[in-house]
C-alpha cells in the first residue's frame, strides 16, 4: 500500500467492536476493518461460531478476540460494554428479522426485534459515542435495510426497527460530529446471508430478487469490505449522518 493510501485508509492503532460479526456482513466488515490494521472484537451469541471467526481473523494476521453475548438481553449487553473496553470503531451489525405477516406478529416478537435491531445499537452508541467525543475521533456505523426506506416483503416491526435506525444515526450524528465522530448507515440490497436463509429457501425468490439488482445478482457478503474500510478511516471524516448504499443498485428501482 503506497503512503498516500495508508494515510487515507490505515486503522492502525484503532480498536473497533463488531457485532453480529462472526458471520455475513458483520464478518467480512470485522475482517476488513482488522486486515486495514486495527484490532478486532466480535461480539455474536455462538461461541463455536465465534471461535471460527476468531480463527480466521487470526490467519489473516487480524489481532482479535471475541465476547459470546444475547445483545437483545440487556444483562449481555451490559457485559458487552464492560468486557469491550475503550473502541474507536463501533460497527451495528447484530439483527434478527421475523418475517410473519403484520397481524400475527406478537407482542414476543416485538421487543425481540427491537431489543436487538434498535436498543442494542442504541445503548452501545450511548456508552462509547461520548467516549470518542471525548477523544476527538470515532467512527459508528449502523446497518440498515432496504426496509429502512421502504416496505419489502413482511417488513413488520423489522422495518420499524431499521427504519428507526437512520434516525438513530442521525441524531448520533448530530450529536458527536463536531467532535471528530462520524456515524453512518450502510443500506445492504438482498445479500445471501444466514439471516435471509428464509427467503432464499422459497422457490424461485432468489433468482427474483437477483433480477431486481441494477448489477444483475444478489449481494455477497465481500461486497462490504470496501465501504466498511472507507466508513471506519480517516478517509470518511467529512461523511456523516448518511445512507450508504450498498445494494447493486436495488434501491434506485
Amino acid at each position: 500500500m503506497s503512503a498516500y493510501l495508508t494515510e487515507l485508509f490505515s486503522l492502525a492503532g484503532r480498536r473497533a467492536l463488531v457485532t453480529g460479526g462472526s458471520s455475513g456482513i458483520g464478518y467480512t466488515m470485522a475482517e476488513a476493518i482488522g486486515r486495514a490494521g486495527a484490532e478486532v472484537v466480535i461480539v455474536a451469541r455462538r461461541r463455536p461460531e465465534l471461535r471460527r471467526a476468531a480463527d480466521r481473523l487470526a490467519a489473516h494476521g487480524v489481532k482479535a478476540s471475541w465476547i459470546s453475548a444475547d445483545l437483545g438481553d440487556r444483562a449481555d449487553l451490559d457485559r458487552v460494554v464492560e468486557e469491550g473496553g475503550e473502541i474507536d470503531i463501533l460497527v451495528n451489525d447484530a439483527a434478527n428479522n421475523i418475517r410473519k405477516p403484520m397481524a400475527e406478529l406478537t407482542d414476543e416478537d416485538y421487543e425481540q426485534t427491537i431489543a436487538l435491531n434498535l436498543t442494542a445499537p442504541y445503548l452501545l452508541g450511548q456508552h462509547h459515542g461520548p467516549r470518542m467525543a471525548a477523544r476527538g475521533w470515532g467512527r459508528i456505523i449502523n446497518i440498515g435495510s432496504q426496509q429502512t426506506n421502504s416496505a419489502f416483503g413482511n417488513s413488520g416491526v423489522y422495518g420499524a426497527a431499521k427504519a428507526a435506525i437512520a434516525g438513530l444515526t442521525r441524531s448520533q450524528a448530530e450529536a458527536w460530529s463536531r467532535d471528530g465522530v462520524c456515524v453512518n448507515t450502510i443500506i445492504p440490497g438482498f445479500v445471501l446471508t444466514p439471516l435471509t436463509e428464509p427467503a432464499q429457501a422459497i422457490p424461485g425468490r432468489t433468482e427474483e430478487l437477483a433480477a431486481r439488482h441494477m448489477s444483475g445478482r444478489n449481494g455477497l457478503p465481500a461486497d462490504f469490505a470496501g465501504a466498511a474500510v472507507f466508513l471506519a478511516s480517516s478517509a470518511s471524516a467529512f461523511v456523516t449522518g448518511q445512507q450508504l448504499f450498498v445494494d447493486g443498485g436495488f434501491s434506485v428501482h
